[in-house]
């Protein structure tokens, strides 16, 4: 019996489990103190989240939002659109919502239905608005090394490695994907930091090769439990951003990663867990861009109409 089944795993004791929940209740300490001095200043944080005939997966997404924003005091309002929205009708709520200057973040939920295309959408949220940080000039923005309002799993992703104590700089690093919104957001954050980046996809000859020279590896593909223990590198990190829904033998569903989990335990020096690890701190990374994107309106409109004159309250 591999070391991983032979005990129940729990991220608070097993000190090889990079505990997410951990990582995330640091980041809202750091957000709630931001939001109420904002709050103070009689600047109310508000997120409005925009959803088309959302599946029971996503309804949870949002449900899970709501209930840390309540806790840090943001204001979420939730709305949800048949999929009969058109175009056009979606592209007006969001010009509609840049324009409201009580409505600090707008984040659009995927998936969307096919009629309706998400890089033109999302590329009509305001970047000060953008608190997903998918605006094209938000991913552009990263090359430059200016952190502005950054994806928020990407940015889950690097602070899990973060909080293994590893010295980024010189690190060798194998990125496995290269999504627009994770994978290559990953690399250029990582670069920044002084790692040496290697970045795989699906027309890369020989993954192992690559992954077992690495100290740590992502991995955002969407194949469940593509990584093995025998492609890593023995002592290394390992962040799983995949979440993948598969049955097991007795036909019961359950939630996976991108990583065969028991056979990485054995080898892996640190490693996420599936659910519990990136999930909840790409939650606090959102809650985080709200809090950056308040203070940025804030001082947006006071240049504007001086400090005095302009109070936002919902």
């Amino acid at each position: 019996m591999s070391t991983s089944t032979a005990h129940k795993q729990d991220p608070k004791t097993d000190h090889k489990l990079i505990d997410g929940r951990g990582v995330a209740m640091g980041i809202r300490d750091g957000v709630a103190k931001r939001i109420a001095r904002l709050r103070e200043a009689n600047w109310q944080p508000r997120l409005v989240s925009l959803a088309v005939g959302a599946a029971e997966p996503a309804k949870l997404y949002i449900r899970n939002q709501r209930k840390v924003a309540d806790k840090l005091g943001i204001e979420f309002d939730d709305r949800y659109y048949d999929e009969s929205i058109t175009r056009e009708e979606l592209l007006a709520t969001i010009q509609a919502l840049n324009a409201d200057p009580s409505v600090t973040g707008i984040i659009l939920q995927r998936p969307l239905p096919d009629h309706l295309p998400m890089k033109e959408l999302q590329s009509a949220v305001h970047p000060l608005k953008d608190v997903e940080g998918m605006h094209p000039s938000s991913i552009g923005n990263i090359v430059y090394d200016d952190l502005v309002l950054g994806p928020c799993t990407a940015v889950a992703a690097v602070e899990m490695l973060k909080s293994t104590g590893l010295n980024l700089p010189g690190l060798e690093v194998v990125v496995v994907g290269h999504s627009v919104i994770v994978g290559k957001p990953i690399a250029f954050l990582l670069m920044s930091e002084g790692a040496t980046v290697t970045v795989c996809h699906h027309m890369t000859r020989n993954l192992t090769v690559h992954s077992r020279r690495a100290d740590a590896v992502f991995v955002a593909v969407g194949k469940p439990q593509l990584i093995t223990g025998d492609m890593i590198k023995p002592g290394s990190a390992l962040i799983d951003i995949g979440i993948n829904q598969i049955e097991d033998e007795q036909g019961n569903t359950k939630v996976v990663g991108d990583a065969d989990h028991d056979s990485c335990y054995d080898v892996a020096g640190w490693l996420t867990p599936v659910p519990g690890g990136v999930g909840p701190v790409t939650v606090s990374v959102l809650m985080q861009n709200v809090a950056k994107a308040a203070e940025l309106q804030k001082r947006h409109y006071e240049r504007e109409f001086g400090e005095a004159d302009f109070v936002v309250s919902s």
